[in-house]
């Protein structure tokens, strides 16, 4: 399984389309791991998105994602930093959560402020957004001032009876049950830090959840907006018809990714506004 996710969603891409235009790329390899992505014009240059990958926990990368990533950084024009998290299972749980909390407090070291600061990521990387909230909630640190979860993975019990087990295009419930029981290596699917649905949701900062109708994390997903929003979170879910898994990396190829990641910079724009910017 892990070879296989590795071949087959860290392999190359169709084109770049541009990614790299306008765009400063630096590596980071210090005390945190990934890439800062630094658009021209820089319209809100003490911004940061702080992007978490998706791959199951086991795959892929902050440069594979770079469809997302370039995309975001040019439509909300602010800073984003990707990070280049730990995978299982050479690090299986809590490695990646350990490594996204890390990345946001280097931010914060570095004289970012958390008002200043959005999190965002896709399928396992939303499971790691919702993980390093209640992480730096439980550590009294301050949060930051929204985020952004695409199709992401909040529960890893494989309890569920989910609605599209036959009508996704890219999973099955054997899949999802493989990647959590590869990442936890023998930790409970129970705990908030892996399985974020069963965290405590009061307090956390304005959500922005996207979704296919038709994938297999469709359920997550509406869980985790009805969860949020039974405990007073500002939260909205867009479920987009007709789509794959993750769609947004086809930027350039579908046009509703795009439009889903204009949706997001619109977003994080209106409250990075509101939290005073």
């Amino acid at each position: 399984m892990v070879r296989r996710a590795r071949r087959v969603f860290g392999g190359p891409r169709l084109g770049n389309f541009g990614e790299k235009r306008g765009m400063k790329i630096e590596k980071v390899e210090t005390d945190v791991r990934g890439e800062w992505l630094t658009p021209a014009p820089l319209n809100l240059p003490e911004a940061v998105l702080l992007y978490f990958h998706g791959g199951g926990f086991i795959s892929c990368s902050a440069e594979g994602h770079r469809p997302i990533t370039t995309t975001l950084a040019r439509l909300i024009g602010c800073r984003v930093f990707s990070v280049d998290y730990r995978l299982a299972p050479e690090h299986p749980f809590p490695a990646a959560v350990e490594d996204t909390v890390a990345a946001f407090q280097w931010l914060l070291k570095t004289g970012v402020k958390p008002r200043n600061i959005v999190l965002a990521g896709d399928s396992a990387g939303g499971n790691l957004v919702m993980s390093t909230l209640v992480s730096l909630r439980e550590q009294g640190i301050a949060l930051p001032a929204c985020v952004a979860c695409i199709a992401p993975v909040v529960d890893l019990t494989g309890n569920f009876n989910y609605t599209n087990q036959k009508s996704c295009a890219m999973f099955f419930p054997e899949d999802g049950r493989t990647f959590a029981r590869i990442y936890l290596n023998g930790a409970s699917p129970l705990s908030p830090l892996a399985s974020p649905l069963f965290a405590d949701l009061k307090g956390m900062p304005p959500m922005l959840i996207q979704v296919a109708d038709k994938e297999f994390l469709f359920d997550d997903a509406v869980r985790l907006n009805e969860k949020a929003v039974a405990s007073g979170v500002d939260s909205r879910l867009h479920v987009y018809p007709g789509l794959p898994h993750v769609w947004q990396m086809f930027v350039g190829l579908v046009p509703e990714a795009r439009q889903a990641l204009q949706e997001i910079a619109d977003f994080v724009k209106q409250k990075l506004g509101a939290a005073g910017h």
